[in-house]
């Protein structure tokens, strides 16, 4: 029964399905509105927070019937945490409705009916399986925090505790340097007046290969006792590699620096996918699960049907992940990115395996399509990973009139992958088939690949 349906007001909703951001979808004076929480085949009592001309915004306040999907969240922050929202979720009932978002996104958004959406592909294990992880400083009143974002606040941060997504280890690494920093009397940063000095705690894993880096992201200046913190940090985590600081003085609230200082070890860590091996600085792209990156790169693979005669380019190409893992079953991978500090990785991951059928190139792939042909003569297929906002109009122009028989996409992003779709699709492309893998579990998140052919 409504109470009140203006802002603010309070009302009573039935939940009817998930849209494909992980918000929960009801009925509001025959108008959509989309929830912050809850389950499809549950009553929610929600207050409206927005009102727009085709649909609502309200946050769930109270659950009134819940759902049979519906599980015990095994995290103990899951109430207050921003991270793992569908952890509330059976696990199967996740992978169905992030297979029902691709199915959503392919036929509402590139209006493709007839393509066929298998199961997605789960995880072996639903926890502890992030090879990275932020956690963040904050200055609330006289104390400090060391955690994670409240949901849906920046400028809050909670002290984690048991965190299930990283490792047991990653927990004990965080309330080992919460202590320490305490004992130590290390000024915290406090984002709202921009004042204090350590800012963020990043911690990176090799699942494959048992190493840990340890990331500290400051403001300029001299850390305190630096080489005791080292040693601290090595006697109680032998399994650490390396340690690093990034300096960023920016008010802008992000782990990463303008410029960088090893403090121990190489400064980067290894993983290994595929057989290949990959080394990760602090600030290099990586697919954040490891182990499901496997499963997703061996699926682009076999919708590469790869040739020994083949020359692949290898576009949006980070570090060279990709390319370097299909390399062995290709004449030649041409790479292309445009942040340099993944090139430069990717060249190095490319001699540290010893391949030498691969090249890379620095630039926005819409230019370098455009400005340098020559780079593209003579191949005859293709690898895409775009970021979320998936192919630069341009460079989807430029690809579509390089006219190559096999376009693998890559996406994570079933919105923008269904856009770009559409069109190669238009361009005489056939697509039978979009697998989704699941990378993220208890998220909404889901990464998909696909192939095209003429």
């Amino acid at each position: 029964m409504r109470i009140n349906n203006k802002i603010g007001g309070i009302v009573e909703i039935e939940i009817k399905d998930l849209a494909y951001d992980g918000k929960s979808v009801g009925s509001l004076e025959g108008k959509i509105i989309f929830l912050n929480g809850g389950l499809p085949g549950e009553k929610v009592r929600a207050q409206v927070v927005k009102k727009k001309a085709r649909y609502s915004v309200g946050k769930v306040i109270e659950i009134l019937e819940k759902s049979t999907d519906r599980s015990d969240a095994a995290c103990p922050h899951f109430d207050i945490c921003g991270g793992c929202t569908w952890q509330d979720l059976e696990y199967s009932k996740q992978l169905r409705y992030k297979r029902k978002q691709v199915v959503d996104c392919l036929e509402h958004i590139g209006r493709l009916k007839e393509v066929e959406v298998p199961d997605t592909i789960p995880v072996s294990d639903p926890f502890y399986y992030r090879n990275k992880m932020e956690f963040s400083f904050n200055v609330p009143d006289d104390d400090f925090r060391l955690g994670l974002h409240k949901r849906g606040r920046f400028d809050q941060i909670f002290d984690i505790h048991q965190c299930l997504l990283q490792s047991p280890a990653s927990n004990e690494i965080v309330a080992w340097l919460r202590e320490y920093v305490k004992e130590n009397r290390i000024p915290v940063y406090d984002v709202l007046k921009h004042e204090g000095f350590i800012r963020f705690l990043v911690i990176r894993e090799g699942k494959q290969t048992g190493q840990t880096m340890l990331n500290l992201v400051t403001t300029s200046g001299v850390i305190p006792e630096s080489e005791k913190l080292v040693k601290s940090a090595l006697e109680r985590f032998p399994q650490i590699k390396t340690i690093v600081r990034n300096i960023n003085d920016q008010r802008s609230n992000i782990a990463r620096g303008e410029s960088e200082e090893v403090l121990f070890g190489p400064g980067y860590i290894e993983e290994i996918i595929l057989g290949y091996t990959f080394r990760i600085y602090a600030n290099s792209f990586f697919q954040t699960n490891s182990i499901q990156a496997a499963t997703l790169y061996g699926k682009a693979i076999e919708f590469l049907r790869p040739d020994k005669s083949d020359r692949l380019l290898d576009l949006y190409c980070g570090a060279g992940t990709i390319g370097i893992c299909v390399s062995g079953l290709v004449g030649e991978v041409i790479g292309i990115e445009s942040e340099v500090s993944a090139v430069k990785a990717a060249v190095e991951n490319a001699e540290i395996n010893k391949i030498d059928n691969i090249s890379f190139h620095t630039g926005q792939v819409e230019k370098i399509l455009r400005n340098q042909p020559e780079i593209s003569k003579g191949v005859n297929c293709v690898i895409v990973d775009p970021p979320r906002a998936g192919l630069h109009p341009k460079a989807l122009k430029k690809l579509i009139e390089l006219d190559l028989p096999r376009v693998v996409y890559v996406s994570c992003n079933p919105a923008t992958f269904s856009r770009d779709a559409a069109a190669l699709v238009e361009a005489g492309y056939r697509m039978n088939k979009v697998i989704p893998v699941d990378m993220f579990p208890h998220t909404m998140h889901i990464e998909i690949v696909a192939g095209f052919y003429k």
